[in-house]
């Protein structure tokens, strides 16, 4: 029994020498070049970044949603505010109530409101609306454009022209309006020979009735007199041959914003 515990004490000793002698314990020795040379190679990183990338500016870029329930449009955003406009959920063609995203602000009640354009006299009202009565943002990075001076409707789409075509435009008793507007709505159970076989619903509102459908509102549409385009030709509504509406059908996407100047 003695013989063995000496035994394992003497190789406990040659171990812990062993131990400092390749620079564990306190007496470690500082590591020399040689060391180093018996080291393995490092591995290959895990990581791989590519080269960078030039992101978007978002220049051409707009923002757009839908009433999701019944609310009032505030002159600030604050509930205490005067109300400058009540927003139902559907539009009067019966499709979602569309509005387009100016911009969100924190309220001093602690609400997220969100500045939208309203679909309401006078043209060009803006209003606060809080955001949970809002839908999702949806975003297009396409613009139509109508001249009323060139009868001429052109549809950029990040910033290039994709389309053109001549159109017909109120007369001075029944003036399409001017301003910042949207398309709201794309309609097929309006096709007939006078709307063409498409119709575009806007955010356009006339100071006078206006042949579309609901009142009021301007509408982009075809026609079965294409001889009397390009013209000021209608009652506030937008009109373009039937070919060309259908080109443009597969271009436009709802919430596209329309600038009638």
């Amino acid at each position: 029994m003695k013989r063995t515990t000496r035994l394992t004490a003497a190789l406990a000793a040659v171990t812990l020498a062993g131990l400092l002698s390749a620079g564990l314990g306190a007496g470690n020795r500082e590591p020399d070049a040689s060391d180093f040379r018996a080291l393995p190679p490092a591995p290959a990183s895990a990581l791989q970044i590519s080269r960078s990338q030039r992101l978007s500016s978002g220049r051409y870029l707009s923002r757009w949603t839908v009433v999701r329930a019944a609310t009032a449009a505030h002159a600030r955003p604050s509930a205490s505010s005067r109300v400058v406009a009540e927003l139902a959920a559907s539009a009067p063609e019966g499709t979602p109530n569309l509005l387009t995203f100016l911009q969100a602000r924190g309220g001093a009640d602690g609400a997220v409101w969100v500045e939208v354009r309203l679909p309401v006299l006078p043209n060009g009202s803006v209003g606060w609306v809080q955001r949970r009565s809002l839908g999702p943002y949806s975003t297009v990075d396409t613009h139509l454009v109508v001249d009323r001076a060139q009868l001429r409707a052109t549809l950029y789409r990040a910033g290039q022209g994709v389309f053109s075509a001549p159109v017909g435009i109120g007369t001075a008793a029944w003036p399409t309006p001017a301003g910042e507007f949207a398309v709201r709505s794309e309609l097929s159970r309006y096709a007939s020979p006078f709307y063409g076989p498409i119709s575009f619903g806007t955010t356009a509102r006339s100071a006078v009735l206006t042949d579309w459908p609901d009142g009021g509102f301007v509408g982009i549409h075809g026609t079965d007199e294409p001889w009397l385009l390009p013209g000021r030709v209608s009652h506030g509504c937008i009109r373009l041959r039937n070919r060309d509406i259908l080109r443009l059908e597969a271009l436009l996407p709802i919430g596209t914003p329309l600038t009638i100047r």
